[in-house]
This record gives C-alpha cells, structure tokens and sequence, in this order.
C-alpha cells in the first residue's frame, strides 16, 4: 500500500487530566543539569493495529488512557505542572496539578498508508500534539483502520527520555491494573554542587554560557540562514548490519585492556564517516556529539542506596561530549579506527567526576544559563554537526495499554539547533533490529542514502511489527 502524502486530522475532543489525588501546590527547582536544556520539546508516539476484540472500541481505549493518566501523575507529579520564572529569572517548575492537554482526534488515514519515512509530513502537527501549556500534551488518535496512534509531546527540561520512558511504562502497567514497577525520585539534593566546587577544563571544551555562544549566521538580507535547515527521517536498520558494522569496529582494534566496541560505537563511527565524506571539504571539520546518562556514573558500586535513587531519579542526568576530526581523516580511517576515536572522547565523560563537575559549572555561572557547545556549533556543509543519543532503553515492548504492544514507536525530536540529531531505537520486533531517527540536513540524508542503502532502509509498512 503507497504511503499517503496528505490527510486531514479532525479534532473530536480537548480535556485537561489532573492527577486523580489532590496534592500539596509547590515548588520543585530544576536541577543544574535541568538547566543545561534550552526550552524545547520531545515529541515520542507509538502506533498500535486495530484490536482484535470487538468490545475494544475507541471510547474504551481512551477511557483506559485517560484514567490510567490521572492515576500515574499521582506519582509523576512534574508532567501535571507548569513551568514558570522564579524571582532568580531561571525556570522552575510549579507542581500545581494543573494536569495534561488530553486531545481526542480521528485521522482519515489507515495505518498502511502513513508516511512514517517522512515524519515531517505524517506526524509533525498531526499525531504528536503541539504543546500549548502546561510541561505535558498528549493526543489519541483514531485511525480509518480502526487502529490508534497514541502520541506525546513533553518539556525537555523536565525530563529526559529516560525519565520519560520510566513514565510511559508506568502509564502503560496502570492501564492494566499492574504494581509500578518504578517510582519516580525527585530528589535533587542528588545533584547539588559541591562546596567548593570545582571541574576540569574538559568541561569549557564542552559547554558554554549563553552570552559566548556564537550567534546564528545571518544572510544578507537579515535572516535567519536556513539553507541547512534538518528534516526528519526514519529508517529500519537490520540487526545483522548492525552486527556487521561492530565487527568492522573491532577489526584490528588496538583498544586499551582488549575492551570491545559497542554497537552505539560502531554505529555512530559509521555515521561519522558517512556525513563527513559528503561534505567534499577535506581540510574542514566533522564534529559529533553523543549523549551520555550519568545515572550509573554517581555512585560507586558499593553505594546500593544511592543506585537505587539514581535509577529511579527523574529529571535530566545527560552530557555531550563531542570530537572533531578533518573530513579528510574520517574519509580515509578504517573504521575501527574511528570507533576508537569515538571510545577515547567518550571516555572522559563516563566517569562520576565529569558528572560532579559538569554540576559544578553550572552553579559557578549561575544565573546565566549554559548550553552543550555542540548544541549551538555554527554549522555549515562543509563543517557539519550532530549529536547522537543512545535510544537502546526505548521500551518499545513495554507501552502495552492493553490493546497490544505497539507495531511502532519511535521519537520524534526536531530540537531546533543548527546542529543535527540521530536517535537509534529498538524495533517493535524485538528481534535487535532497529529504528533510527534522523533530523539532518537534506544534503546529508542525501548522503547516507546514497553510500548507505543497504543499511539505511527508508521506513515503510512493511517493516511494522504485526502480530
């Protein structure tokens, strides 16, 4: 069945869900790695099949969700708040219960027929809701088929995905009447600064304040320069090339201690090499970023108290280390040789004193804010830019609402920076194929399909998980 290039969304119902307890009005400060994130917004959606019991309509199954929603903001009190400017001028959030925009929509699209190549077409401002207020948005949409696409649009700065992912299981276990298997830990004294506080000049490698960030490029007439402007794709990557490119990795590999290169490694390695060979500039710069969850770096082994309380921490606990080779270089490096390239820059921000320090510096330039200097890079075709992020904990198999487990789900995050940004995920299949989302330069999409194809299969309806 074709892809579906146009389809109106017809909005049936809007409510606002407040938690089903009443709570206490107050105030829960963001963290000083909270305040390392620009207000953007994550969107995340999941489609589901038309259910095979004839009882389960699409009244019931929003019933489900709405009431399995209140019952879960009970725990995750931050999604049913607001953020607002405390009297310092940095954000903060008002936990008030002022719930989630709960929209009910129909879509005169089956399932078959979506565009899930092209997320900027079928999902942008269609299935993944735009956030008017509050931290948290969710929309239900009915599809012609009888199918359902559930998706939901959060504030960055509230969470990361995965604090987000933790909820969305939540979510999904409430709606079948199952214990939690998680509870949400807001503690921030976990993250306080230290005193005194102090951080590595890896750190100023890193990260910026505000005020020395370069300013986007400018064209002559004023604007805003958009010529790089990302789109979003989808692709489905086959588990054995995945598994092929961590042997490439590995091929001759002269690593420290014998260690292995993961397959984030090697993927983003490859990633790497891609984009820099199509930039025909090869005395220019490549830079990549990858995203790292400091969770399992703020304790020590012997500290299960402190484990637990980082596991179950929900805010943002990430940093972007990021490097930078001459497209030249990259071109002509094995890969192994640039999945250590990729090791050895990482390595620096896996440890627990990064972390330590990255919170240090934040509260020394208090109350100007800092941004990951990757974030903000002056990015051009010669010298691009990305960020990968590690999406492998995407709990696709878990966002079972009792209809099913999803047949797709995927992130959608056009984070608005010049830079771009690839999330690889698990597929719905849970066979170790995956779902990669991309928000590059057309010029770079153009790239990797290109030298890429057999990897790099745009998503199509064949590739959904049926049952």
């Amino acid at each position: 069945m074709a892809p579906k290039q146009d389809f109106l969304v017809k909005v049936i119902k809007t409510e606002v869900v407040a938690a089903v307890l009443p709570m206490q009005e107050h105030w829960l400060p963001l963290s000083n790695l909270d305040l390392l994130l620009p207000p953007v917004e994550v969107g995340v959606f999941f489609c589901y099949q038309k259910p095979s019991s004839a009882s389960t309509t699409f009244g019931s199954m929003t019933s489900v969700l709405k009431k399995a929603l209140a019952q879960t903001l009970v725990s995750y009190y931050s999604f049913a708040g607001e953020m607002v400017q405390n009297v310092g001028g940095e954000p903060e959030l008002l936990c008030n219960n002022r719930g989630v925009d709960f929209v009910e929509a129909f879509a005169d699209i089956e399932l078959l027929e979506l565009n899930l190549y092209n997320p900027d077409d079928s999902i942008e401002g269609k299935l993944v809701p735009q956030k008017e207020k509050g931290v948290m948005s969710v929309q239900v949409t009915q599809l012609k088929c009888g199918g359902l696409v559930v998706g939901c649009t959060f504030d960055h700065r509230v969470a990361d995905a995965y604090s987000a992912n933790m909820f969305l299981v939540s979510w999904a276990e409430m709606a079948r009447s199952k214990p939690l298997t998680t509870l949400p830990s807001y503690r921030r004294s976990s993250l306080f600064s230290r005193r005194p506080g102090h951080y590595d000049d890896s750190i100023n490698n890193m990260y910026s304040i505000f005020s020395k960030l370069p300013l986007p490029e400018k064209e002559s007439n004023g604007n805003i320069n958009t010529n790089q402007a990302p789109i979003s794709r989808i692709y489905y990557v086959k588990a054995e090339h995945v598994h092929q490119l961590q042997l490439l990795a590995n091929e001759d590999n002269n690593c420290v201690e014998g260690s292995k290169r993961t397959k984030l490694e090697a993927f983003t390695a490859f990633l790497w090499k891609l984009i820099a060979k199509g930039t025909n500039a090869g005395d220019k710069y490549c830079r990549l970023g990858i995203v790292v969850d400091g969770r399992t770096r703020l304790f020590d082994g012997d500290e299960n108290e402190a484990k637990l309380m980082m596991n179950n921490y929900f805010g943002n606990v990430l940093s972007i280390p990021f490097g930078q080779k001459k497209n030249k270089e990259l071109e002509k490096m094995p890969l192994s040789i640039i999945a250590n390239e990729v090791h050895n820059f990482l390595h620096e921000a896996v440890t627990k004193e990064h972390f330590l320090g990255l919170i240090d510096f934040v509260e020394a330039h208090r109350p100007e804010p800092a941004l990951a200097k990757i974030y903000a890079s002056k990015v051009t075709k010669e010298e691009p830019a990305f960020v990968v992020s590690s999406g492998q904990r995407f709990p696709i198999r878990k966002i079972d609402f009792g209809w099913g487990v999803p047949v797709f789900g995927s992130y959608h995050f056009p984070w608005g920076a010049q830079s771009g940004y690839v999330m690889p995920m698990p597929s719905a299949s849970g066979n170790g194929d995956w779902v990669v989302y991309m928000h590059l330069p057309e010029e770079q999409i153009k790239v990797i399909e290109y030298n890429a194809a057999h990897v790099f299969k745009p998503f199509s309806h064949y590739c959904l998980s049926f049952v």
